[in-house]
């Protein structure tokens, strides 16, 4: 059995493979993965590859991940082909969409406008998600969770217990403890009553792939309702890239250009561009506290590069919110805006 297996000794992965592409002259590799605890692997046979994630097992009849492929790709939202399955020992294995990301497009072009068609198909396919996936009601796990004050705040939180707290050693009192809680309370409830639609959840530049010139949308299992501003931010304020405002407002026009038969009669531009800075916020935020919790919680240094330009993105939005003024203290008092964090 010609087999080449890296860093895995999982035996059980072997009779899957043989039995799903009909072969044992395979070679499988190791890919690197996302922050969670699933695995990708790269199956590699003659010409041809595929890629295989592997989670804990699953019921295939109420799986996000095959919930959301389904339903987004009855939609016309481009995700990967499902090849074969193995429920019970949690295996999938996927079409292989190589390894283009959009973030590696965007760092590729000579300037950031030589990205833009491929931005463009990016919300061509965020369009499909937040307007005909939302509207077909069929049965999908997306629907069932949804962004509300309670997960808005949690977030939150988690950016103040593992950065500020965590990583920054601040020292709250209670009455700045009481002053942040209020403004994160009052963001997070201003975002929950905003309409919502279906929200990939994750839609930044690592999470769409690049193949024959069509964008392909990953890691989806999360989706869930929200507002349509937070897959928005999530790629024109993107911690991975740094798009500059004028590349972010023609796309985010373009994007309300190819909703205009979606969006309500009463569309108000003003309060639409209000709260994609209420969820920059939030969102931004909540990436740091994510960057920061894998350094503070097991000691992983990889994100935090990543801190310092996200920490701009919400104070930039911040000081849009004269009301949060304390918020924006309580950023420069702890440090978190000078912080060499790479030095950690």
């Amino acid at each position: 059995m010609r087999i080449f297996l890296m860093v895995t000794h999982d035996e059980y992965l072997v009779p899957f493979l043989n039995r799903s592409i009909n072969s044992d002259a395979y070679k499988v590799f190791s890919l690197a993965g996302d922050a969670s605890n699933r695995r990708y692997y790269r199956v590699v046979l003659d010409q041809h590859s595929w890629v295989l994630m592997r989670w804990e097992p699953f019921d295939p009849n109420n799986y996000p991940f095959l919930s959301v492929l389904n339903h987004f790709a009855k939609n016309g939202v481009h995700v990967p082909h499902v090849v074969a399955m193995s429920p019970e020992e949690g295996l999938v294995l996927l079409e292989d969409l190589g390894d283009l990301t959009l973030e590696r497009k965007f760092w590729e072009s000579q300037t950031q406008e030589n990205s833009m068609e491929f931005y463009k198909m990016a919300v061509d396919e965020i369009v499909k998600i937040h307007h005909p996936a939302t509207l077909d009601k069929s049965e999908c796990t997306a629907f069932k969770i949804q962004f509300d004050t309670e997960k808005f705040l949690w977030e939150m939180n988690y950016g103040k217990d593992n950065l500020l707290s965590g990583v920054l050693k601040f020292p709250f009192n209670d009455k700045t403890n009481k002053e942040i809680s209020d403004i994160f309370l009052d963001v997070c409830t201003k975002l929950h009553n905003e309409p919502k639609r279906i929200a990939h959840r994750d839609y930044h530049s690592r999470n769409l792939m690049i193949k024959l010139d069509q964008m392909t949308v990953i890691d989806f299992q999360d989706a869930r309702l929200g507002p349509i501003q937070y897959d928005l931010v999530s790629l024109m304020r993107d911690s991975y890239v740094d798009m500059n405002d004028s590349m972010a407002k023609t796309l985010i026009d373009y994007y309300l250009d190819q909703s205009k038969q979606y969006l309500p009669k009463d569309f108000s531009r003003e309060h639409f561009d209000r709260i994609y800075e209420l969820q920059s916020i939030q969102r931004c935020f909540k990436a740091c506290g994510s960057f920061a919790s894998f350094y503070h919680l097991r000691q992983d240094k990889r994100y935090l590069k990543y801190l310092s330009g996200t920490l701009r993105r919400v104070m930039k939005a911040i000081n849009e919110f004269p009301e949060y003024k304390m918020f924006a203290d309580v950023l420069i008092d702890s440090g978190a805006l000078e912080r060499k964090y790479e030095t950690l």
